[in-house]
Order: C-alpha cells, then structure tokens, then sequence
C-alpha cells in the first residue's frame, strides 16, 4: 500500500516573529499623470526611524513611493530607501505593498486626513539588500520573508514587520 502525496488535514501556518516598525516620514507627492497602468504618483521618503525588539536604526532621505493609483479603491505601491541600523550597516529596502480601501477612505488619505487603520487594507512584502553582505551580521535578512501591516498617516507612513520562520 502506498501513501497518499496528500492528507485532508490542514498544514500548520508558519510563525510570525515581530521584527520591528518603520516610521517613514515622507514629503508631498509629485503626480506624474495618467499613464497605460494607472495614475502614477511618487511620494519622497525623507527619513524616519526602525525600532524593533532586536533592531535599530534611521531611513535616510535617499528614496520614494512609486505609486501606481489603479482605481479610486486600489493603490500598488513600490518603495525604494535605505536604513543605516545603529552598528553603521546599510540595508537597501525594496517594499512592495498593496493598499486597498473604500473610495471615501482612500480619497481622505490623498488628501491627506487621518484614516483609522482598520478601514484600510495595507500590506507589503520588504526585500533587503544588506551593503557589504559577506561581513554583515545582517546578511541574514537577504534570505528571510518579512511580510508587515502599514497605516498612512497625514505625514508619515507606519508599518509593522515580521519575520516569516
């Protein structure tokens, strides 16, 4: 008798471990205009801060949101920065997210109102890229899933990470 390559039984989801927040503060957006994909927006990051249980450091202003606005409920978002941790490593952070809501909620965000949280359906994946990765005691981070939560704030972007074991 041979055993089946599948059970009825639910496979156990991973474990989440809490890595740390971004704080991400951001300048007025540029809108690009209308293209084939959808409205496209770039939005700076002008610094913050990442504070976790085991990390921190500051995002530099050295980087954006490209946005592309698909309709007045659905945003995919593409951001691009640096973090300097406070041991001086620097992590090229590639966060892609997607942001969905009802069009009254979305359109208070462009206008720059506060949201609660919960209205909002705001979820990212982050890569990193670690400078100097063969030295680095964060060269780990390359080859983990990191998944987060985000909240648009008037001036500020928050989202929570987790390591994905």
């Amino acid at each position: 008798m041979t055993t089946p390559l599948h059970t009825a039984s639910q496979p156990e989801p991973p474990e989440l471990e809490y890595f740390g927040r971004l704080n991400i503060e951001v300048a007025a957006p540029v809108e690009v205009g209308r293209t084939h994909a959808g409205q496209r927006r770039v939005i700076p990051i002008t610094g913050g801060s990442l504070t976790g249980p085991n990390v921190s450091g500051a995002i530099l202003n050295a980087g954006a949101d490209f946005q592309v606005i698909r309709s007045a409920t659905e945003s995919d978002l593409d951001a691009r920065y640096v973090i300097e941790l406070d041991d001086g490593a620097r992590l090229f952070v590639m966060n892609v997210a997607y942001r969905t809501g009802s069009a009254e909620d979305i359109a208070a965000l462009a206008e720059g109102s506060e949201v609660p949280a919960e209205r909002i359906y705001f979820r990212c994946a982050p890569r990193f890229e670690v400078a100097d990765s063969d030295t680095s005691s964060w060269q780990w981070l390359e080859s983990t899933v990191v998944i987060g939560s985000g909240r648009r704030e008037p001036d500020a972007v928050l989202i929570d990470l987790w390591i994905v074991r």
